[in-house]
């Protein structure tokens, strides 16, 4: 599906990360991991991608705080690949704390890597995308997107900036063969919420199981039948996309407590939820046609 393309995924040398890049490999895509890790383990990983999946993975070990290293990542990559076509702003720092405990440089940081990162790259990759007249990009929200959390303001400010950067490059890309969505999972057991989980159990001296969420489970990184790598989030699950010239906005799906459930915003008459049960890299890279929307009315504030 996706032969002679290359993938350029943030944040991807574990995790859910690593799971998008390996969908996107299986599918065909030549992939660029990015991520801060330890000396050679982003390079294992790349190798480690291309043996298992059979097309070629590179790895870049940018730091997405500094601007002219994603300059030099997306100009290596086209070096290497002759293109970027596809771009997943996966990559996120994150700190659990109360905003008064916030220092300006954590602040900063978590600016850069979630939001700022996300728009240098499509900034870096859109020209060729239009130029070559097919481009997806995908920016990977977040459930707390659409909602507030305690001790979380950088996340969830960034997560909720990204859905209005989504809407932006759509409306920009709307009459060409681009497309831009945001993915909101909910909580996958990447290793940094696998730690703090681990931690939270140690200081209340409840089990791991206790201290994840009232129904014990979060969704799993895995391949649900065992060959067919999904997105990493649950088979039940839906993008946000919208396109300017057919007004329609399809709404953003959350899972509280293992049920799909429908974010309905106020301020429209209808809420399209685009459900699929089908591998969901199928739904995120192609373009949507005017019979799966439904076309929304804005109502009074």
């Amino acid at each position: 599906m996706l032969s002679e393309k290359c993938a350029l995924v943030t944040g991807s040398t574990a995790g859910l990360g690593y799971a998008i890049a390996e969908s996107l490999a299986r599918a065909g895509a030549r992939v660029i991991l990015n991520g801060l890790a330890a000396p050679g383990q982003g390079e294992a990983a790349a190798a480690r991608l291309s043996a298992d999946t059979g097309y070629e993975a590179a790895f870049d070990g940018a730091d997405l705080r500094d601007v002219g290293a994603i300059e030099r990542m997306i100009q290596g990559g086209v070096a290497r690949f002759g293109t970027i076509d596809i771009v997943v702003d996966n990559a996120v720092v994150r700190h659990f704390k109360p905003i008064q405990a916030f220092t300006a440089q954590e602040w900063d940081t978590s600016l850069a890597v979630n939001l700022s990162a996300a728009f240098h790259c499509v900034r870096l990759t859109l020209p060729r995308m239009l130029e070559r007249r097919w481009g997806r990009i995908i920016n990977m929200s977040s459930i707390y997107g659409a909602r507030g959390v305690e001790n979380r303001a950088d996340y969830v400010t960034t997560k909720t900036a990204l859905l209005g950067f989504t809407r932006a490059i759509a409306a920009e890309t709307a009459k060409t063969s681009v497309t831009c969505n945001a993915v909101a999972p909910g909580t996958v057991p990447s290793p940094a919420i696998t730690e703090r989980i681990a931690a939270i159990a140690a200081a209340q001296k409840i089990s791991i199981e206790q201290s994840q969420n009232p129904s014990g489970s979060i969704v799993a990184v895995e391949r649900p039948d065992g060959i067919d790598q999904r997105l990493g989030i649950e088979r039940r699950a839906a993008i946000f996309c919208q396109r300017a010239e057919l007004g329609f906005d399809l709404g953003i799906t959350q899972r509280p407590l293992g049920r799909a459930t429908a974010v309905r915003d106020p301020c429209f008459e209808h809420t399209a939820v685009l459900h699929f049960d089908s591998d969901m890299l199928d739904t995120v890279l192609r373009k949507p046609n005017e019979d799966e929307c439904l076309k929304l009315q804005p109502c009074e504030r």
